[in-house]
């Protein structure tokens, strides 16, 4: 999904400390009754971040009763979409026949490769009451070898991630290894996604395991190297070094990053690729309707941009 219709946003000013090669100041949008969205990846500095191509950052908010989220049908292909939610709950349908709702603490986890469309709704029982929403949509780029593999679709309850909780840290492995824990989400390059919270005065480090690495704060304020940072950023830290991440209040943030993609990509809407041609053949196609339709949910699609 991609609820932003902006342009990228624009990089933050490169903050004092030496540990941070980049501080990233989300675009913002407003996309009506106070549903907002931030948007950290891509940006005009940082395209990607390990294989992490875009970042957005949705809610919180309440929809009244009657509202909720409607991103109807739409294609992508060349990357695996990654939702993970803090609150609500998003009922995911695609072209694969899947249909499954997705809830905090939990993962879906869809591979496009070489084509696929789904759609993310908030389910009608939901809907009446009203209630929250609240988490991220982020995608990773797949290696050039396997952008064209098979789509598929998997979903992991929150009771199947490792979840790491001492001295006013809390951890939760969502995706690839981190402190000695390792999930069992199968990807097909390195990654890492990680759920944090910390305590007022607690630290917890970030090694130097994975050469490409990011927080982004969802609340609370960071202490790095006697540097205060606030929610709303995403911090992309030199390769190399071990860094200290203390918290100055309580805080919740996630780490992401990974090994560094085999070459860059295109990206252009929903599609990603290492090929240009790639792209244009999948909005070509798109727009002949040669893409599968999401079974329970055929009627509706989100027309190609004009531009």
């Amino acid at each position: 999904m991609s609820f932003f219709p902006g342009q990228d946003p624009a990089a933050g000013d490169r903050h004092a400390c030496d540990a941070i090669a980049q501080l990233i100041v989300p675009r913002t949008a407003d996309l009506g009754d106070g549903f907002t969205v931030r948007r950290a990846l891509p940006s005009a500095r940082t395209r990607m971040v390990g294989p992490f191509i875009f970042f957005d950052h949705f809610g919180p908010m309440v929809f009244r009763a009657g509202a909720g989220l409607d991103v109807r049908p739409h294609p992508h292909i060349g990357l695996a979409t990654v939702s993970y939610l803090f609150d609500g709950e998003i009922m995911h349908r695609d072209s694969l026949g899947t249909a499954v709702a997705i809830r905090p603490g939990e993962i879906n986890w869809m591979t496009a490769g070489r084509g696929i469309v789904h759609s993310e709704r908030t389910a009608s029982e939901r809907r009446a009451a009203g209630g929250p929403i609240h988490g991220l949509q982020m995608w990773v780029a797949l290696p050039a070898d396997r952008e064209e593999m098979d789509p598929g679709f998997s979903h992991h309850d929150a009771g199947e991630f490792p979840v790491i909780a001492e001295n006013g840290k809390t951890v939760r492995v969502v995706v690839g290894s981190l402190y000695g824990a390792r999930s069992p989400v199968p990807t097909v390059h390195e990654t890492v996604f990680a759920d944090v919270h910390l305590k007022t005065g607690s630290t917890v480090p970030l090694d130097a395991t994975h050469e490409e690495r990011a927080v982004y704060i969802v609340d609370g304020e960071l202490d790095i190297a006697g540097d205060t940072f606030a929610a709303g950023q995403l911090l992309v830290f030199k390769p190399g070094d071990t860094v200290t991440i203390g918290a100055a209040r309580d805080s919740h943030f996630v780490i992401a990053g990974g090994a560094p993609m085999d070459g860059p990509r295109h990206i252009w809407w929903n599609f990603v690729s290492s090929r240009k041609d790639r792209i244009e053949e999948a909005k070509a196609n798109w727009k002949a309707g040669h893409f599968q339709k999401v079974p329970g949910d055929e009627i509706e699609f989100i027309p190609l941009p004009e531009k």
